[in-house]
């Protein structure tokens, strides 16, 4: 078995609103979870004080960006002193409708990534490759590209970081690369960590999965050897996510 906890990060994006948002925390709150699997909500700014007040203590709720300093002239951006002073303990970064929607680069994305992790909060870094980078046959060279930038930046503060990889071809497409596919990257991965940062980083860092997970596709990708659970968008806001947070038990 892997000593690496299996983590499942729900990313609601810009959904919901606080009647919807508050069905779905009851859902979350009254379900039977598996305890051995780490849970994080990724809510909207605005309803991120919402949420950690009304989720159950053993939900961690992250932030779904932020911004590189602490404070300062920054119309419409959030910070890590922000994020945690309403409770709140993990952000995402670098998701791909970041880079492509909003043109965030892969320094741009290290600097958050460093400044983050030095307010001590935890990290969940998003990687992956378009489809024509997949058909151009680079999705290793992509991937590793964008790990790069961010391994430059943690530091010795692996412990906080979950990298979740995620073939942008397969988000909100209902395409889901094969659990196959998906084994080959988070190997591929952990292969470079293993090669770049060190053995013991390779072992102990989780690669989570992100790309139309679904209840029906959850047990297979989550039986791969180097899938550490998932990062989940449209089915976070379903009752299925509780099928998926429960899919490696």
């Amino acid at each position: 078995m892997s000593p690496r906890k299996f983590f499942v990060g729900g990313n609601w994006k810009m959904n919901g609103d606080k009647k919807s948002l508050g069905e779905l925390i009851d859902t979350l709150n009254s379900a039977k979870i598996n305890t051995e699997t780490e849970v994080v909500c990724g809510a909207p700014s605005i309803y991120l004080d919402f949420a950690r007040q009304k989720l159950d203590a053993k939900f961690g709720v992250a932030a779904q960006n932020c911004y590189k300093v602490a404070k300062g002239a920054f119309t419409g951006e959030i910070s890590p002193a922000m994020i945690k002073d309403v409770g709140v303990h993990w952000v995402i970064l670098g998701h791909s409708e970041r880079r492509h929607v909003f043109g965030e680069s892969d320094e741009l994305i290290g600097q958050k990534v460093a400044h983050a992790l030095s307010e001590n909060l935890g990290v969940i870094a998003c990687i992956g490759e378009k489809l024509d980078q997949r058909e151009a046959g680079i999705t290793e060279k992509v991937v590793f590209e964008q790990t790069k930038a961010i391994a430059n930046n943690v530091e010795n503060h692996w412990d906080k970081v979950v990298l979740a990889y995620e073939p942008v071809w397969a988000i909100g497409t209902g395409k889901t690369a094969t659990p196959e596919q998906a084994q080959e990257v988070h190997k591929k991965l952990r292969e470079w960590l293993k090669s770049n940062i060190s053995e013991q980083v390779s072992k102990s860092v989780r690669i989570i999965y992100g790309g139309s997970v679904t209840g029906p596709t959850c047990k297979e990708l989550a039986s791969q050897d180097d899938i550490d659970g998932f990062l989940v968008g449209g089915a976070s806001l379903k009752p299925e996510f509780i099928e998926i947070i429960n899919a490696k038990h």
